[in-house]
């Protein structure tokens, strides 16, 4: 469903330029969750607004079911994949209520039956009736990041690209987000890519995951290998034993 290959983009400004991602390559089997982690400025996040086209290329191709897209997305592709960011409450428009912020989706794309479309997103996410007319500050952030997961889903996206869709959340929300992820995976018939640097959450989530360092993919490696701690690459074992913690010398 998803080839990236060879995929470069750099940062200019003031003089300067930044290569943030260099050369990477995978693939995305239809109905999989591919996972990315790193740690902060690895890289992941860009390659994921690269894909998405928020982000500019400066090399590489970007294949979506065996064809290439453009830099510059058209309606149709922009429908197919649809993108939940980490922040649920600076993704959401503060003087819109939870039913305009999933109409606007639908006009914009030119859907039809939309009051019945905005009622079963909600009831899919897990809101109720009560939540369609209130605005995100009277959210809690799981609520606006159900809210944020309704707008993608809404238009029956093929891909969803997930950005951290947890790490902003407490800790006893995280797990209900990430159900409901899981849940909607198969619902949905989703393609997933899901950034984060928590190797707990890709693992749960995830059938491979690309380690990322400095741009670059240094190792792709199963859920299973990761939750054994097996990897081929020094800085991937060095990653998951920083995620397990330390144990002080006695």
């Amino acid at each position: 469903m998803i080839n990236i290959s060879n995929l470069n983009v750099i940062f200019r400004g003031s003089g300067k330029e930044m290569h943030a991602v260099r050369d990477v390559s995978f693939t995305v089997a239809a109905g999989e969750t591919f996972g990315i982690v790193g740690e902060s400025g690895s890289g992941k996040s860009t390659v994921l607004r690269t894909i998405a086209g928020l982000v500019q290329t400066s090399g590489g191709t970007i294949a979506i079911n065996g064809q290439a897209i453009s830099q510059k997305r058209s309606r149709d592709s922009s429908r197919l994949m649809q993108m939940v960011f980490q922040d649920p409450y600076g993704s959401l428009h503060p003087r819109q209520t939870v039913d305009s912020i999933l109409r606007e989706a639908l006009i914009i794309h030119g859907f039809d039956r939309q009051d019945e479309r905005i009622l079963k997103a909600i009831a899919d996410v897990g809101l109720s009736l009560q939540h369609r007319f209130r605005y995100p500050h009277q959210l809690s952030g799981g609520q606006r990041q159900r809210v944020a997961i309704a707008r993608a889903l809404i238009l029956s996206p093929s891909i969803l690209l997930l950005d951290e869709p947890t790490s902003a959340l407490d800790v006893s929300v995280q797990a209900e987000i990430l159900n409901l992820l899981a849940h909607l995976r198969q619902s949905y018939s989703l393609t997933s890519i899901l950034v984060s640097h928590d190797l707990a959450v890709v693992a749960h989530l995830c059938s491979r995951i690309a380690v990322m360092q400095f741009g670059r993919i240094v190792e792709v490696l199963s859920a299973a290998d990761l939750r054994l701690g097996i990897a081929r690459e020094n800085y991937t074992r060095a990653l998951i034993a920083a995620s397990r913690g330390f144990s002080r010398a006695q």
